[in-house]
C-alpha cells in the first residue's frame, strides 16, 4: 500500500498529478466535444484539476473520488475557487471497486489503473458507471525505450520489461479488448520536467521544516538520489498517454 503521505509531501506543489501540463489537459479536454452538463466519473482524482477546469471551461458536471484527504481538500478548495464548487463534488473514498450511483456520460482513472490491478481491470471497472456509448479516459505509462538491462530497469522502478507496453502495444491493447481509440495526448520531456522536478523543491522545503518527522530520513534519501535517476533512466525510457476509448 502506498504511503499517502509521501505522495502529499512530494506533490504538494502540483494541480496536476500526472506528467501532463495545464495547457495539455485544456487542449485534451476542449478536442472531446464536451456537451454541458456531461457527467463525468473521476477516480483517484487527485486535486481535481480536470473535473474543475472542465467544469469551469465546458460546464460539465462530476463526481472526484480520491483515498488521500490532503488532495481531496485542495480539489474541493479549487472547485470553489473556479467558481464551479455546485457542479463538481469530490468524496474522499478508496477508488478500487467504485462503481457510481447513476451512469455517467465520462468515466476516467488518468494515472491510476493500480485501481483496478492494472488496464484491463480498470477499463471493467470504469464500464460499470458508464452509460452505453459513453466514453472511458485512462492515462498509463508505456515505454518510449525498452530497457534491456537491470540498472536501467531498477532505474526506472519497475521489476521487470513486461510491466509497461510500448505506445503501438498499448494501444493495440485496447483495440484487442473491444475499444476504439477515439484521442490521445502524451506526455513530452517538458511536461515530463513539469510534474517530476517541482516534487524536488516540494521535498526540500518540508524535510528542512520536519527534522525529526519519522518520514525525514526517507523524503532526503528521495531528494539525493531521485534527480539523478529521473535524468538517467525515466526521462530517457517511459512515456505517458491520457487516452480517449469508445467501446466499438
Amino acid at each position: 500500500m502506498f504511503d499517502l503521505r509521501i505522495f502529499s509531501i512530494r506533490e504538494s506543489r502540483h494541480r496536476i498529478h500526472n506528467p501532463l501540463t495545464e495547457r495539455q489537459l485544456a487542449a485534451f479536454g476542449a478536442a472531446l466535444d464536451l456537451t454541458a452538463g456531461a457527467r463525468v466519473l473521476d477516480l483517484a482524482c487527485g486535486s481535481g484539476e480536470l473535473l474543475s477546469t472542465w467544469a469551469r471551461d465546458h460546464r460539465i458536471t462530476g463526481l472526484g473520488v480520491d483515498l488521500n484527504p490532503d488532495f481531496i481538500a485542495h480539489a474541493r478548495a479549487r472547485a470553489d475557487a473556479l467558481g464551479v464548487g455546485d457542479a463538481v463534488k469530490f468524496v474522499e473514498a478508496d477508488a478500487a471497486g467504485y462503481v457510481a450511483d447513476d451512469p455517467v456520460d465520462v468515466a476516467a482513472c488518468v494515472g491510476a489503473t493500480w485501481i483496478g490491478g492494472g488496464v484491463p481491470g480498470t477499463l471493467d471497472l470504469l464500464s460499470r458507471s458508464l452509460e452505453p456509448g459513453g466514453m472511458l479516459l485512462v492515462g498509463e505509462p508505456y515505454w518510449r525505450t525498452v530497457p534491456t538491462t537491470p540498472e536501467a530497469l531498477a532505474g526506472c522502478g519497475v521489476p521487470s520489461a513486461e510491466e509497461f507496453l510500448t505506445l503501438p502495444d498499448l494501444l493495440g491493447s485496447f483495440g484487442a479488448r473491444g475499444y476504439d481509440v477515439v484521442e490521445m495526448v502524451c506526455a513530452t520531456e517538458e511536461s515530463w520536467d513539469r510534474y517530476q522536478a517541482p516534487q524536488w523543491l516540494a521535498m526540500r522545503r518540508w524535510a528542512d521544516a520536519h527534522p525529526d518527522h519519522e518520514l525525514h530520513d526517507e523524503v532526503r534519501h528521495l531528494l539525493a538520489t531521485e534527480p539523478q535517476q529521473y535524468a538517467a533512466f525515466t526521462r530517457r525510457y517511459v512515456g505517458w498517454a491520457l487516452v480517449a476509448l469508445i467501446a466499438r
